[in-house]
């Protein structure tokens, strides 16, 4: 039986969408997607449930290295 992370890895495969995969939870494999104007994340648990979260925005630039710098310095 399949599990839906390779379910998940093999359409965003055969769609061609660039994404990592990471862990962040101890329960879960967190699949990284960003596509233009969205960043998606998806936490796909061991029972095969998943969590979607997804950013949306504008891509405009917004400056050089002293948005990072202000970014740091928040943390």
């Amino acid at each position: 039986m399949p599990h839906p992370l390779y379910d998940l890895l093999g359409k965003l495969d055969d769609a061609k969408i660039h994404y990592s995969i990471s862990r962040q939870r101890p329960d879960s494999v967190l699949v990284s997607i960003a596509v233009v104007g969205q960043r998606i994340e998806v936490d796909v648990f061991g029972d095969g449930h998943m969590e979607v979260s997804r950013f949306v925005g504008h891509e405009d630039i917004e400056g050089g290295a002293e948005v990072v710098e202000s970014i740091v310095t928040l943390g």
